[in-house]
């Protein structure tokens, strides 16, 4: 009795904090835009997920797994905090309750961001997908995005240093 008390009062809390929107843009496998009433446009990265970059092997595969997921349909999202971007980050929802990053996760186009996540369940789906090795698992040297990005910061900070030693402008460092 109590629990059928709990849901009452809590599920009006959880339908007015889910927000819906036509997903127009997709810009790489974990980071989506929505057009929202109004014609207000809002990006967001997606919750729990980090897809490879787009110079990474399956970057590209990430952002299409996304596009035929989501793009053109209306989805709802639930906003769990914002990134030093200043992008919302959120869980996706669509076709009568599919969680996007949960669908990224289990075909192997995304590794659990488990820095960012309580869900244990998604790491279980990761394991599940590296051990069937589906989509980026094939790749028994598949880097996570985070070693991915810190290594190119590395290589573009030791480019710098060369380049300060040198004298000389270093090719493709801003």
């Amino acid at each position: 009795m109590k629990r059928l008390m709990l849901l009452y009062v809590l599920f009006p809390i959880f339908l007015f904090s889910q927000t819906t929107g036509r997903v127009i843009k997709i810009s790489d496998g974990d980071t989506i835009t929505l057009l929202l009433k109004g014609n207000q446009q809002k990006k967001i990265r997606l919750a729990e997920v980090d897809c490879p970059e787009s110079g990474q092997a399956f970057g590209k595969n990430a952002k299409q797994f996304t596009s035929a997921q989501v793009f053109g349909k209306t989805v709802s999202f639930v906003e769990t905090t914002t990134d030093r971007y200043g992008r919302s980050i959120a869980k996706v929802y669509y076709d009568d309750g599919k969680y996007l990053s949960k669908e990224l996760i289990k075909a192997g186009m995304g590794w659990w961001y488990f820095s960012y996540s309580k869900d244990a369940s998604l790491g279980k789906i990761q394991e599940n997908a590296k051990i069937k090795q589906i989509g980026l698992w094939q790749d028994i040297n598949a880097v996570a995005p985070w070693d991915y990005r810190k290594m190119k910061r590395e290589l573009r900070n030791n480019k710098k240093i060369e380049a300060a030693k040198t004298g000389t402008k270093a090719k493709g460092v801003a």
